[in-house]
């Protein structure tokens, strides 16, 4: 009989509300770091490697609901419910700027060349703030056709991509003119958009879908049925050949990114599972849910073909066809 091997994940307490947001700095010569959202309105920063907590940044009034590092993991920033988007010092905790808006700021990326902070929200306007200038009025693009759900910088920060939380699709915009240039049609609201490390794919996570659209091209490159309702999906950023999903269900389920297969299926949080993220390296992955907490699970030793699964990877040893 098959021994059933049990995915053994680090659990980060702390939040003391759901967890709805988590991004992983790229590798820095100090390693790489990890921050997270929770609607407990205090984000905090951890060792993206061992999770352990460095330190939380204080000033929100209401639920923190976007965070984000910069390329060098030197800044944080973060999107509320009190109608702030605010800029802090990562390595002090210091608040360096606060971005008022009309409303509810559900979204912020840094630019690829940190000078740039996108926000969106409620208010159905993606706004770009010069952090050289802060003080001056932000560049607003043209009016989103929804509440803004998601925000990132591709093409070496010449398009912004958003999504909305009440219709389909993720846009396009060019930086230059404004102007919508593409939509990725889908058939529910994407509820989770992430640019490959590469720059090769957009993942989408849609509900009951997970796409993998060319970052280039803009055409459908997969499309995968999920057998639960999704909110977050991540590519393993090495050779993306799996990918992650997490959502309602409860379970971190990992899938072979050619196929489809699930190859794993990781137990451990009580509460829905509402942000994934692979490590800038791929070697680990971080969950964040209802329960409040982290969990932070291996992918284990990386080999560019991974036929074995390989034992951190969760509880089945064979692939599994997801039904």
């Amino acid at each position: 009989m098959e021994k059933k091997r049990v995915a053994v994940p680090l659990v980060c307490h702390g939040h003391s509300r759901p967890v709805v947001d988590l991004f992983y700095s790229p590798v820095t010569p100090d390693g790489f770091f990890l921050i997270s959202a929770s609607k407990d309105s205090n984000p905090m920063l951890r060792n993206g490697e061992t999770g352990d907590w460095i330190g939380t940044f204080e000033g929100h009034k209401g639920a923190v609901w976007s965070c984000c590092l910069d390329t060098n993991a030197l800044r944080a920033a973060t999107g509320s419910a009190d109608f702030t988007a605010k800029v802090w010092d990562a390595l002090t905790g210091d608040e360096l700027h606060s971005f008022e808006h009309k409303h509810i700021v559900r979204a912020c990326a840094f630019s690829e060349d940190t000078h740039l902070l996108l926000t969106g929200g409620i208010e159905k306007i993606l706004r770009i703030y010069d952090l050289n200038r802060p003080d001056a009025p932000p560049r607003e693009v043209d009016k989103s056709p929804g509440s803004v759900r998601t925000v990132a910088w591709l093409h070496s920060d010449q398009t912004i991509l958003s999504s909305c939380t009440d219709m389909g699709g993720v846009r396009l915009w060019d930086v230059r003119s404004g102007k919508i240039v593409q939509t990725l049609e889908t058939k529910s609201s994407v509820t989770s958009a992430e640019v490959s490390q590469d720059g090769r794919y957009i993942t989408t996570a849609d509900g009951s879908t997970v796409k993998f659209w060319d970052a280039n091209y803009f055409g459908l490159v997969k499309s995968y049925n999920m057998p639960c309702t999704v909110e977050s999906a991540s590519l393993e950023p090495k050779y993306g050949n799996k990918f992650i999903a997490g959502g309602e269900d409860m379970w971190i389920r990992v899938f072979d990114f050619h196929t489809g297969d699930e190859i794993a299926c990781n137990k451990g949080h009580h509460g829905p599972v509402h942000c994934v993220r692979f490590s800038p390296g791929g070697e680990s992955y971080a969950s964040g849910s209802e329960d409040g907490t982290i969990r932070i699970w291996q992918t284990g030793p990386l080999t560019h073909d991974d036929t074995e699964t390989l034992a951190a990877n969760g509880s089945t040893g064979k692939t599994r066809e997801s039904p």
